[in-house]
């Protein structure tokens, strides 16, 4: 399986934006990844800057960790892609008549922020039944 370290994903993504700002030639995944990073200006500045690679993006800090947001996008996408947890291509198509697919991606990631921090607390597997419900809720809320 795999697992990469911190420094290995923010790398991924610093090295990814570099490649692509330089006109490089970039893999099938720097590609996915540049693809959501040109969809979240408001992190440009920090894939740019040597600095944020060693940063703590804490919650007290009010600003979001741009690189774990990022790889949200991606394991949702490849969520999406094989429809794994089963449900959650059709979850997802529900959420597409009321947004665009980019906050539909948002509002899975909450909902995968939910149970991932559930899991970890309680020192569980991931609960996707619950997973599924909260994006399904959210679904028939708008």
């Amino acid at each position: 399986m795999f697992n990469p370290s911190r420094e290995q994903v923010r790398q991924f993504f610093t090295e990814s934006w570099s490649k692509h700002r330089s006109g490089g030639i970039l893999t099938p995944l720097e590609t996915m990844a540049v693809d959501l990073i040109e969809q979240h200006p408001e992190y440009h500045a920090d894939l740019e800057s040597p600095d944020s690679a060693n940063r703590d993006f804490s919650v007290e800090q009010g600003k979001t960790n741009p690189f774990l947001h990022l790889s949200m996008h991606l394991a949702i996408n490849e969520q999406l892609s094989i429809d794994q947890p089963p449900g959650i291509k059709a979850a997802f198509q529900s959420l597409l008549a009321t947004r665009d697919a980019h906050d539909a991606a948002h509002v899975i990631m909450e909902a995968l922020g939910e149970v991932v921090w559930e899991a970890q607390r309680l020192g569980t597997p991931l609960d996707t039944d619950k997973y599924l419900e909260l994006i399904r809720r959210h679904a028939s809320r708008n």
